[in-house]
């Protein structure tokens, strides 16, 4: 059998990063010399080519539109290999791999996502072992047929799904964390696939790529003493058509008959209100365990379940890319599409 074709591509980030040694500054890598920095490379078993997405950003600039460029990217290669692996800046990785998972319907190939905390010409690099693995898995096939089928970010010995995984650490090297759903895969001295966690789809359909993303979405994480006034300025946005509410514990928020009317108003404004935890180490959201979380579905709020913020922003902005009617993205927001949140039977 062939070798199979893996597309690299680099869209900026501290994974492709060198010193330079003359000034000592950091700046981006050639990857037309990469062999010399991973000899490795050669071991995998992969025809491996690297494209730089231009122009290369800091991924504190990701947005919808770097989202959807980065889907049509793939889609345009997608015939042409095997798998995908993008090198990304680590702090809107999730983002990323949420807005893919989105944007690539019906998608029967890798997508991984990889980084690191420390650029790729440095010592201690935890970027050599991330690209390697990363590669690795886009490369790894069963039955002749791809083992990853969908969009993941693969970190410091751990295969996350994507729309699952959140940013957690600004230092360590174990820098993500997916703590609703379980890894799909271990690397240690071997590789550790855990098939029932990962998406397998045995009828292959044609690859969709989206275009479409309308990012009228607002974040309002909730904190005690949040004044009403700083609420309704920004319900009142003009053009504002969805609200990811951050909020305590299962889905628990104040109490204030004000805090209650300015969401109300918003809701019968046709306004999408999704909420979801502040809690990161998991959990989800029970609007109906606490009577402040049932006033709020009262309201006609929806629960977000077990999504990530990353997923539930991303999701709505995918969703009213696609739907012009809101009540329509209320229904679809309920669902999994991608396998993003858990819904119990």
């Amino acid at each position: 059998m062939d070798n199979r074709k893996i597309l690299v591509i680099y869209t900026g980030g501290t994974i492709g990063m060198m010193m330079d040694p003359e000034t000592h500054t950091l700046k981006p890598f050639e990857f037309d010399n990469i062999r010399q920095q991973l000899p490795m490379l050669d071991l995998i078993g992969a025809d491996i080519t690297f494209q730089d997405m231009l122009p290369l950003i800091d991924s504190s600039d990701t947005n919808p539109d770097f989202w959807i460029r980065l889907a049509a990217m793939i889609g345009c290669h997608y015939d042409e290999y095997d798998g995908f692996v993008v090198l990304h800046g680590t702090d809107t990785m999730a983002y990323t791999a949420s807005a893919l998972s989105f944007l690539l319907e019906n998608l029967s190939k890798p997508v991984i996502l990889t980084g690191s905390q420390l650029p790729l010409g440095v010592i201690r690099t935890d970027g050599r072992r991330n690209i390697l693995n990363a590669i690795a898995i886009a490369a790894e096939y069963r039955d002749d047929r791809p083992v990853i089928q969908e969009v993941c970010i693969y970190f410091q010995n751990n295969l996350f799904r994507g729309n699952r995984t959140y940013k957690d650490d600004a230092s360590r090297f174990n820098a993500f964390m997916s703590p609703n759903y379980h890894n799909l895969a271990d690397v240690n001295t071997t590789v550790e696939f855990h098939y029932a966690n990962i998406h397998n789809e045995e009828v292959v359909k044609p690859l969709i790529v989206h275009d479409r993303m309308d990012d009228h979405v607002a974040l309002v994480k909730l904190y005690p003493g949040i004044r009403t006034e700083f609420l309704e300025t920004i319900f009142r946005t003009p053009g504002l058509r969805a609200v990811v509410l951050e909020t305590y514990g299962t889905g628990n928020a104040p109490t204030n008959p004000e805090f209650g009317r300015i969401l109300k108003e918003a809701v019968d404004a046709g306004i999408v209100i999704v909420n979801v935890t502040q809690c990161k180490g998991g959990g989800r959201v029970e609007m109906g365990r606490y009577l402040t979380g049932k006033k709020l579905a009262d309201i006609g709020i929806i629960s977000g379940l077990d999504l990530t913020t990353e997923a539930a922003v991303t999701k709505l902005m995918y969703l009213l890319g696609q739907l012009d009617d809101n009540a329509d993205v209320r229904r679809e927001m309920q669902g999994s599409l991608r396998g993003e949140m858990t819904i119990e039977s």
